[in-house]
């Protein structure tokens, strides 16, 4: 079953917007900008806190709740996955291997194979920046599966299957293989000009931990997107009248 996102969805404070929703389990399209959980300096602006409220109906005493089923970056956008009890949490973590999420991303440069596979084992300093390591002992294997959609002499548009789920790991897997998202201050330039990050998880399929039917989400990508698409299909007619 596919479940794209329409008009019908229901928004909530700071753009975060629901695609789907049922006893079990809700589906979120996340803007750039919002935490997932909260960190010792946030609490509140967080994609769980405006979901809590929700289910809770503003009562405080309410016993409702959600859980996490897994996590995107602050700046990363798109579908996002929340279980309504511990049970269907449980269920969708153990086929998190299975299930299938597909992200897109604008990078720098061009790649030198337009499609293909990117493997390492990835490891977190104390700084909390996540790297390649050799050390299979200290790293965590993780697979990045690529496809160029459009190109330009500066960017790249790409289709990302995340076959594993490793912190950063689509930002790393890109930044180490000279090809840093744009707008990814923390792997990429320190400061490009470009206002948010680049990645956006597009969509996500899984089998629904209760009923067990097979289920997609889609969520749109942000207009933010189409402009530097329109970007990089202007450079591509500039570069091939240049060359008539």
């Amino acid at each position: 079953m596919l479940k794209k996102k329409d008009s019908s969805g229901k928004h909530l404070p700071r753009g975060l917007e629901i695609l789907y929703e049922d006893r079990d389990i809700l589906v979120v399209d996340k803007p750039a900008g919002l935490l997932t959980v909260g960190t010792e300096a946030n609490k509140f602006k967080t994609a769980y806190y405006i979901l809590t409220d929700y289910v809770r109906k503003g009562c405080l005493k309410s016993r409702n709740r959600i859980f996490t089923v897994h996590r995107l970056d602050q700046w990363t956008s798109g579908v996002l996955i929340f279980a309504k009890s511990e049970d269907a949490k449980y269920h969708l973590q153990a086929q998190w291997k299975g299930t299938e999420k597909k992200y897109v991303a604008v990078v720098y440069g061009q790649f030198a194979q337009k499609e293909g596979m990117i493997t390492s084992y990835l490891s977190e300093n104390k700084a909390y920046v996540v790297h390649s390591t050799t050390d299979i002992t200290e790293g965590k294997l993780a697979h990045t599966a690529y496809k160029v959609l459009k190109e330009t002499k500066q960017f790249s548009l790409l289709e990302i299957a995340l076959l594993t789920g490793r912190k950063n790991q689509i930002r790393v897997h890109m930044a180490e293989k000279g090809h840093p998202i744009v707008g990814d201050r923390k792997y990429g330039k320190t400061n490009d000009g470009y206002r948010r990050l680049a990645l956006h998880s597009k969509s996500i399929s899984f089998k629904h931990p209760i009923s067990g039917e097979q289920m997609t989400f889609e969520a749109k990508v942000p207009n933010y997107f189409n402009t530097l698409i329109d970007h990089i299909h202007a450079s591509r007619v500039r570069s091939q009248q240049s060359t008539s």
